[in-house]
């Protein structure tokens, strides 16, 4: 008899597991409370725009595109790519910018323009770099992190030295480099990893490999064309889903899960995957004598930023603006001090604008711009309207500084989404948006465990392994719907 599954959510983690446990020939029957796929990845329409209300970085092309070959499908079957270029561009105090080219020779001339035989170091830091990538998508990105026997592997063993999870990804950096505007890129990636480049081990210096090697893409029809893929994918193997259907409790019988109660009516299964909020599913839909950590365990935990997102669309074009958009014209050592160190809303903020409308034409009006302006925070901070409008007039008033026109005065459209709404949308734990902190304490095996003390229940996402971003997220469902399969 075939087995029936049940997916708590259809975040990205759901659906890569829904499409592997479907794939295997398992009944798959996912559950999500908001109104279509892709959890923190969903998009919304207003007034001619159209925003994409998280994840607007594709990076690691690659996994997603092995992802579906894995599933025996072709990635352009769903949804085509376009790589940027530039693939980002950064703002100085200074009132200039940097353009952060595709190709490899004008990334390296850019660094030598930092600093002296700034284009070697750099070419020399993104050779380990691409060493730690290889070795941790290789060896490490799919163990499930269940036992401490993952790591005897003798390929693993024979690896580990070369991730430098002893030292910082900062001081890699300042060995390697002088200049204030090299740091602060190479540093730029780990900002949103839970912790100050000061604390994140070094072995994560793989993501400037990703971000200036393997570049930054933009999927056609928006960030949540990845999710509408994987769904159909699902779909073609069977897999069946459920929009609006809040799952009130799991249903439990001695010490396996049975089934859970969705809109108040039973499902039995013969197993569960929690793809929502770990904490949320482990907290607040199981009993307390059958859950694995206790809400002392959770608070103890470091989480990653939250953020504050703004939606606008503006009724006209913005010429100095590019798809991507970092605004270092403050300190990046002191944001991070006031997002880890001492939580607080920040003095002066970093923050990141996406105008996708650069690339795409259909996500705006004729003639008009849409912009996503997220600043990063700490999570669980009082989150007012008040607060809101202060920060959305700091970040117009340098915005329009450094393009040098006016655009409050020409906003057709605006919404904010912050810690609040994280919670309300997404059970997110603390209103955090990217998840557990990739401190040393906590990775790999030391992250949230995939399996619960009971039979039959399982956990994916960014709360456990291997972490939080759109790549781990999707690896995260593979690993769990292969732990499960091989216990069924």
């Amino acid at each position: 008899m075939m087995k029936k599954i049940g997916i708590i959510g259809a975040g990205l983690s759901s659906l890569s597991a829904a499409c592997f446990l479907a794939k295997a020939g398992l009944e798959v029957h996912v559950f999500e409370k908001n109104s279509m796929p892709g959890g923190r990845s969903q998009f919304f329409s207003a007034e001619g725009f159209t925003f994409d209300m998280g994840p607007s970085w594709y990076w690691m092309p690659e996994v997603v595109d092995r992802l579906f070959a894995d599933l025996g499908e072709k990635r352009e079957d769903y949804f085509s790519l376009t790589r940027l270029d530039p693939a980002y561009q950064v703002f100085w105090d200074d009132f200039t910018s940097t353009h952060i080219p595709e190709k490899h020779s004008e990334l390296v001339q850019l660094f030598d323009s930092f600093e002296e035989k700034g284009g070697e170091k750099l070419e020399q830091f993104l050779a380990d770099a691409k060493i730690k990538y290889e070795v941790s998508m290789g060896s490490f990105i799919e163990n499930p992190g269940i036992k401490i026997s993952e790591f005897f592997r003798k390929d693993i063993l024979s690896n580990a030295i070369k991730l430098d999870i002893f030292k910082s990804v900062e001081k890699d950096i300042a060995k390697r480099f002088s200049s204030k505007k090299a740091r602060d890129i190479l540093n730029f990636p780990v900002l949103f990893l839970g912790e100050r480049p000061s604390k994140i081990p070094a072995m994560y210096t793989l993501m400037n490999y990703a971000d200036l090697e393997l570049g930054t893409w933009y999927p056609e029809r928006g960030m949540n064309a990845l999710a509408q893929g994987l769904e159909k994918a699902a779909k073609k193997f069977g897999a069946k889903f459920y929009y609006k259907q809040t799952v009130d409790q799991i249903i439990i019988n001695k010490s396996s899960v049975t089934g859970m109660e969705v809109n108040g009516e039973s499902h039995s299964f013969d197993a569960i995957i929690g793809g929502a909020d770990y904490h949320h599913v482990e907290q607040h839909l199981l009993p307390k004598n059958f859950r694995r950590y206790s809400e002392k365990y959770w608070d103890k935990r470091k989480m990653a930023p939250s953020s504050l997102i703004f939606y606008l669309g503006v009724n006209k074009r913005i010429k100095k603006l590019q798809h991507h958009n970092l605004f270092f014209d403050e300190l990046l050592e002191e944001h991070g001090k006031e997002i880890y160190d001492d939580p607080k809303w920040p003095t002066k903020p970093l923050f990141y604008v996406c105008a996708p409308s650069k690339t795409d034409s259909n996500v705006a009006p004729d003639g008009c711009e849409n912009l996503m302006i997220l600043i990063p925070i700490a999570p669980n901070l009082e989150d007012t309207d008040e607060m809101r409008e202060k920060y959305k007039r700091i970040v117009l008033n340098r915005l329009e500084k450094h393009c040098g026109e006016s655009i409050s005065e020409h906003l057709i459209y605006e919404n904010s989404f912050c810690i609040e709404d994280f919670k309300n949308t997404y059970n997110s734990y603390k209103g955090n948006a990217y998840g557990l902190a990739n401190t040393l304490m906590q990775t790999a095996n030391l992250k949230p465990k995939i399996k619960s003390k009971l039979k039959n229940l399982y956990f994916c996402g960014q709360l456990t392994v291997p972490g939080p971003g759109i790549p781990p997220a999707l690896i995260s469902g593979k690993i769990v719907a292969n732990q499960l399969i091989a216990e069924l």
